[in-house]
């Protein structure tokens, strides 16, 4: 399991004509760029910049993003966005914003010039427009100034046929650059941090008064969309269990599959003998009492203790809990199994999509410019041949995304801290 794919992303909620791809190379503001774009209400996926083509096959973003990245253009190795991108993006008729590296990527593809910068340039630094009329800024005006935040090494030196300088830092290295007719934008800086003090406004520009994309993604469509997946996957007698940890994930994709398949749903809450102070008693109180929902306490802690004994490596601990908590549902499974004749075949997970994203790139994407950054225990930590199959409803969900999409489901507040 790896970061969305084509296959993974939803066929409605927003998912056609004003999909947004970022497209990820190894910047730690990826993140943060797909979200910023969801807070202007468009729905962004982060796929791996360097997924072969053939994973975005159906798509027709109106818009993909070029993240920045830590790499030189000129290094070996570096990532670049695969062959025939460029032709999918025209065919497309999406509009191409590359952002830091994802500039420099650009121009260079096209023929562009990118080199060793004299004027190396990190943290706040002020920005001023050059062109009297811009896509990017508008109507500006030549000479306004706006702090931004930098990172970078390499800087456009030359750029490629049609392109347009429309600022410029004020040491006087290329900041933001457009070709209108080609759908090409880029911007040396970081517009999705704080510390670009008009960042988001550019987005929202580029958004809505470049791409004509319509704000009209909500997490309400998140739920309807979730709904209709569970009641495809699952049968009128399907039996269905949900790990449950007591923490807002789990509690709001309980309540959900909840609504949907009623008690056929079976919570588990395991004591792996790493919880908190009366942390077990707690939950099994107020979800029993609170939200109503059927929860079986399995305490597992000599199986897990035991396995974890003696072990260091932070990485190999978090398999070794993922490994564990699948053997103790499939014995659960198994129990359930003799008690109503039928096996169940799913189990449901809080997984988020930043939870995804760090784990593990997507299988076969040859992404090799990003590391794992930690295995999460729902992801990277599973194993192999685990026989249930999982129902992630959240998988695409950022945290304050789940706690709205909580809200909608009537969870109490207390759940959603």
């Amino acid at each position: 399991m790896g970061s969305a794919s084509a296959s993974s992303l939803p066929t409605t909620a927003g998912a056609g004509e004003n999909l947004v791809l970022i497209l990820d190379f190894g910047s730690q503001y990826t993140q943060l760029i797909t979200r910023r774009v969801r807070q202007l209400g468009v729905l962004s996926l982060c796929v791996s910049g360097t997924a072969p083509l053939s994973s975005l096959t159906g798509l027709r973003p109106r818009a993909v993003i070029l993240s920045g990245g830590p790499h030189s253009v000129h290094a070996s190795g570096a990532p670049s966005f695969p062959e025939g991108f460029l032709d999918f993006a025209a065919e497309a008729g999406a509009h191409v914003l590359g952002v830091c590296y994802g500039m420099q990527l650009l121009v260079q593809s096209l023929g562009g010039a990118v080199e060793a910068g004299e004027r190396q340039e990190y943290g706040d630094t002020e920005v001023e427009i050059t062109a009297t009329s811009s896509a990017l800024y508008g109507e500006s005006g030549v000479g306004n100034r706006q702090s931004v935040w930098m990172s970078h090494g390499d800087e456009v030196v030359r750029l490629p046929q049609g392109f347009e300088v429309v600022a410029r830092s004020v040491q006087g290295a290329i900041a933001a650059i457009e070709h209108r007719e080609k759908r090409f934008y880029g911007l040396q800086y970081h517009p999705e941090v704080t510390h670009s003090t008009q960042g988001k406004e550019t987005l929202r520009r580029f958004l809505f008064d470049v791409c004509g994309i319509k704000a009209d993604w909500k997490i309400q469509d998140v739920l309807d969309e979730q709904i209709k997946t569970i009641k495809s996957m699952v049968g009128t007698d399907e039996h269905v269990i949900c790990a449950l940890s007591g923490g807002v994930d789990s509690t709001v994709a309980a309540t959900l599959v909840h609504n949907v398949i009623g008690d056929r749903l079976h919570c588990v809450f395991v004591d792996n003998g790493l919880l908190r102070y009366k942390e077990k008693e707690r939950v099994m109180s107020t979800f029993n009492s609170d939200l109503h929902l059927p929860v079986t306490c399995i305490d597992a802690s000599e199986q897990f203790l035991s396995k974890l004994k003696g072990v260091k490596d932070p990485e190999m601990k978090r398999k070794i809990v993922g490994k564990e908590f699948i053997a103790v549902f499939d014995e659960f499974a198994h129990m359930l199994e003799q008690q109503t004749g039928k096996r169940p075949e799913y189990l449901v997970q809080g997984t988020l999509y930043p939870d995804v994203i760090e784990s593990c790139p997507p299988p076969g994407s040859g992404m090799t410019h990003s590391h794992t950054i930690k295995s999460h225990h729902n992801v990277g930590g599973l194993p192999e041949d685990m026989k249930l199959k999982l129902i992630e409803p959240l998988k695409l969900l950022f945290k304050d995304e789940v706690r709205k999409l909580g809200s909608i489901l009537n969870i109490p507040e207390s759940f959603l801290r």
